[in-house]
Parts: C-alpha cells; structure tokens; sequence
C-alpha cells in the first residue's frame, strides 16, 4: 500500500505540486511513514477541538504585525474583531488566519489560500408556505443546505509601506442562499426564470491593488464584490446571527465595478467607487453607472465608530433592483465584551411601474402599490436595525436584535406595510472551526397580513445553523 501511494503521488505531482496535495510542508516528495493529506487535516481539527487548560500567567501569544488602531473586539466569538467598513481588507493589519484544508495541502505557508465552510440549517415555523421576508431561512420547517462556500485568496500586505502589492479573491456559492446574491447577468436564469430553490452563484470574484503610499495606504477593488455600507453581509460567518435583519433582507448584496479605499488617517477612512448599478452585471440590460461614497471614523479609544455611505448613486430611475441607498452605521462598544451595532437607511426608486396600470416591470423587478389612477410612483423604505452583543468567553457570545423596516409602496416585499423583528441568539464556537447558532425570532407586520404569502400578521420561528469551516 506504502508503494502504490508513492507511485499515486508521482504520476500527479507535477498538478498538486503547488497545493502540495501529495506532498510534506517542505514541498518534498513524502517518505514512507509520513502523515498523508487526510491525516494532516484531521490532525488540525483533532488539536483545534482539544480542550487546553490556560495558564494565566503565560505570556500572551503574539498577534499578527498591525498599524493604526487597536482591535475593539474578540474573534472568536464575533465575527470580526475590527468596526468593520465594506469593499476592502482591513488597512495595516495582516492576514495571520490558518485554515484547515490549506495546513493539510501545504502547512499553511503559501499566500495564496483555499478554504470555506458548509452550513446546513434547520427551522421551526407557524408559516407553511414561505417565512418571507425572512432571509435566509426562505424554506419554513425544513432542514436544508443554505451555503457551500469555497474561497481562493490572496490578500495583499498592507502592513508594509515600501512597494506595491496585489491581492485576488474568488466564490463559488452553492445553496438556497444564491438567491440572495444573484446579481442579473451572472447566471441570473436560475433565479429570474426557473426560481430554483438551489443554485449556484459565484459572488466575489475581485482583484485589490495595495498602494502604499498614498495617506496611510490605498486600496483598488476591481471586480465583483459585496455592496458595501451595513452591519451584516450575506457569507454567513461574517454576520452575528444566523437569519439576516429585514434591514438587510432587501437592501443591495453585490456590485460590480472599481472601489477606492483610503486609509486617510488612522481613524479616518474614506472610500469612492463606481459600479453597473446594485446587483446587475456591467453587461446586462439595466446596468447604470452609479457611484458610491462613504466615510468610516473610529474614536481615538476604538470604542466607537460611524460609517456613512452613499450607496449606488444615479437618476434614481426605475431599473433593475436600481435602488439609492443612504446608510448610516454606528458601533459602541461599553466594554471588551459588550458592545452593540446600530444601523439606519433610507432607499428609493423613482418612476416604478404601478401594479395597478399598464406599465410593464422588470424581469425579476417588482412593481410598487401606487395610489389609485396613477401609472408609476415613488417607492421608498425606510428601516433601523440595532445589536446588542455580550462576550460570555472566548467560544460563546449572547445577543439580542430588535428590527424596523416600512416598506411604503410594498415594492421590495409586496405588501405596503411596516414590520418588526426581535430575534434572541446563543453563538457558539467549538474550537475555530465549529459554530453552532441557535436563536428564536418574532416577526410582526402591522398594516396587514404578510406573512405566509399574506394569511397572517405574525411569524415565530426557532432556527439553528451550524457552520463547518475547512
């Protein structure tokens, strides 16, 4: 078996040698006895999940190189340890993550990283028929496989202030929740023509240019990436909860086009973009060149910070989900371990074809409840989401969320009503690579019925996902 491995190994080292799939972290061919790629990646979560008894007075592990402001937070538990701002990696801070399959492939010493997660979930609902507007849990009562996300990456050095440098990134999403990034143009058919309940999408796919000497350093973002003011982003462990705000269930996901970010100061960051317009593809039928500007300031203590953009900026005219959006973000942090998000929007669309006349909508576009006689209309909504988040150890946080959202002509959700959420949650991590998110959610609607395709007002779910990274 020792020879037929090594002969396996052979006949395909010249393909895996620069993932080092068949070979030591040397980038050797492996002798006899040596542990395989399999072995290497089980070993990772074996010590990953083993409980280690702390010796507090050890010295503190050293942190990856960093320029500018400390870091507010803990990850784990939370997502991110920074007041995060969209379209960018962090400026002057490094990429020290390690991932299990990239310590299998090659001992986590290349730049260039594969990896992901699977999270499969699980709900409860008094709705039968759709929980919408709930995002991402479409599907009531099911178990289901919302994200298989596999990541390519390299992250430029931005800790560094003598050269140019680049980085790439790139998505493969398959699950329920394509249908949250689908941007038209990009394999859009699934979900505009067939409504498939899975389907794949590849929602990040950009090039970043580090320059490091303009203010405190530069990055260009070119390509496809996540419309960027906000909270919560649709890759799931990027968020605090498991379901999605009905904040963000309707506002932009992706964009396409150039995005500068400018670290200006260490407390100041500002940003201006160009894209196609929010969720379209530059080649398709609709796209509008639309601009993009946001400001991001952090107190000199970290423990606040405001992030305001405006976000895909044009006429305003009907279009493909051509929604203009001002978003205002605020973080607050009481303590290391408590701190809340809040965030508040305002978004339009001018001109929307009334459901009640004659002008035809858009294909996977929504029409708006205009007032009698008229053929199109202003559509606006409005919305206020706010977190509050306890670190309970260095695994667990609690965290509670209450939601605003009026949809004034129902063109985003189809009914002209206001709605609010309260959703309490338990995160959960099991070494680095486990996350277990239970939380129980009440949904209410106050004009009319809504919920289940409009037979009722209120909506009680209980939800769990679990996020497995590799």
């Amino acid at each position: 078996m020792v020879s037929l491995r090594v002969r396996v190994c052979g006949a395909v080292w010249l393909v895996l040698v620069s993932f080092g799939v068949c070979l030591g972290q040397d980038g050797a061919a492996p002798s006899v006895g040596e542990p395989g790629f399999f072995a290497r990646w089980a070993e990772f979560y074996k010590m990953d999940w083993k409980t280690v008894a702390v010796d507090p007075s050890a010295p503190p592990s050293p942190s990856a190189p960093r320029r500018g402001l400390p870091q507010p937070l803990d990850s784990p538990p939370f997502p991110s340890a920074d007041w995060s701002y969209g379209g960018s990696p962090t400026i002057g801070e490094a990429d020290g993550n390690t991932y299990p399959l990239m310590t299998a492939i090659n001992g986590a010493k290349s730049r260039t990283k594969v990896y992901g997660w699977v999270q499969p979930t699980v709900n409860y609902s008094t709705s039968s028929e759709s929980n919408a507007p709930l995002a991402n849990n479409l599907y009531p009562n099911r178990l289901e496989m919302n994200q298989f996300v596999l990541y390519v990456e390299r992250l430029p050095d931005s800790v560094q202030r003598e050269h140019v440098d680049w980085g790439f990134h790139l998505t493969a999403l398959y699950g329920t929740d394509y249908r949250y990034t689908t941007d038209k143009g990009y394999f859009s058919s699934q979900l505009l023509v067939h409504d498939r309940q899975y389907g794949f999408d590849p929602s990040l796919e950009y090039l970043d240019v580090y320059v490091p000497h303009v203010r405190e350093g530069m990055n260009i973002r070119i390509g496809r990436f996540i419309s960027i003011p906000g909270i919560e982003a649709q890759l799931s462990p990027n968020n605090y909860f498991s379901t999605h705000s009905l904040l963000y269930g309707i506002d932009p996901f992706t964009d396409t086009g150039v995005l500068f970010t400018v670290q200006a100061t260490k407390q100041w960051v500002v940003q201006a973009g160009l894209t196609a317009g929010h969720d379209i593809a530059p080649w398709a039928k609709g796209a509008k060149p639309s601009a993009t500007v946001c400001g991001s300031y952090t107190t000199a203590s970290v423990n606040d910070n405001f992030y305001l953009c405006a976000n895909g900026i044009n006429d305003g005219k009907y279009g493909y989900n051509n929604l203009q959006q001002y978003d205002g973000t605020w973080y607050h942090r009481f303590s290391k371990t408590l701190h809340m998000a809040t965030e508040a929007y305002l978004m339009y669309e001018r001109d929307v074809p009334s459901l009640g006349g004659t002008l035809a909508t858009e294909l996977g576009g929504n029409g708006a409840l205009c007032r009698a006689g008229v053929q199109s209309c202003l559509a606006p909504e409005y919305a206020f989401v706010s977190y509050l988040n306890k670190e309970l150890s260095p695994h667990t946080f609690v965290g509670v969320r209450g939601d605003f959202l009026n949809d004034k002509k129902g063109q985003s959700i189809g009914f002209n009503t206001a709605y609010t959420e309260t959703t309490l949650t338990v995160s959960h991590w099991v070494g680095t690579t486990v996350q277990i998110r239970p939380e129980i959610r009440f949904d209410h609607a106050w004009d009319r019925n809504a919920y289940d395709q409009g037979t009722t007002q209120n909506q009680f779910t209980l939800a769990t996902d679990l996020i497995f990274h590799f």
